[in-house]
């Protein structure tokens, strides 16, 4: 039988984008600072707790440890939502999973049935839904754009996911528009 021994990480290893436990949660380092306070170095992580999608701040010694915590992503097809649950198939196994709308956080505007998304897991725990850089939805509400109106810089947008977003004015209803999810940024036409 194999063992795996798994090092602890220094706080001086973490850096963004590392995941770890603490007090009994799973957090990835969003942002590292190295300050010197009174003689002394410290470590102020910005973190993300995976677990509720809470972000904030703490300060830390340098000689201080964490375990690591390992996540896997696995792509899964976005099925469907119902009043309470969003359901997602495993791409493998064609497993399903039902996640809350905590679990899915901000990334439920932009959830198109059929999607495949990036799933992290933690174990047999969902953590966080990934979606894809860009996406492409069509426009299902827009007010009609007019010639010549260019101060105002744009006009808002419906998508068929029910997410609004700013769009030109030469946007129409029945478009297809190519979507930044980070940025909740339009694109352009796909």
């Amino acid at each position: 039988m194999l063992k795996f021994y798994f090092m602890a990480i220094a706080i001086t290893d973490i850096k963004p984008g590392v995941t770890f436990e603490w007090k009994g949660n799973i957090f990835r380092c969003v942002k590292y600072d190295h300050i010197k306070w009174a003689q002394q170095a410290r470590i102020r992580l910005k973190m993300k707790n995976l677990r509720t999608g809470a972000i904030f701040e703490d300060t830390f010694n340098v000689g201080e440890r964490f375990e690591p915590a390992h996540i896997s992503y696995r792509k899964m097809q976005y099925l469907y939502h119902d009043n309470e649950l969003y359901h997602l198939m495993d791409q493998e196994n064609f497993n399903q999973i039902a996640l809350t709308k905590d679990q899915i956080g901000n990334s439920s505007k932009y959830l198109k049935e059929g999607m495949i998304v990036d799933i992290a897991m933690y174990g047999e725990e969902a953590l966080e839904v990934n979606l894809p850089a860009t996406v492409e939805l069509t426009v299902t509400d827009t007010a009609p754009g007019f010639k010549g109106d260019t101060v105002s810089g744009g006009k808002p947008a419906t998508l068929e996911t029910g997410a609004v977003i700013s769009v030109p004015f030469h946007v129409k209803i029945g478009d297809v528009l190519k979507i930044n999810t980070q940025e909740d940024k339009y694109l352009g036409r796909a």
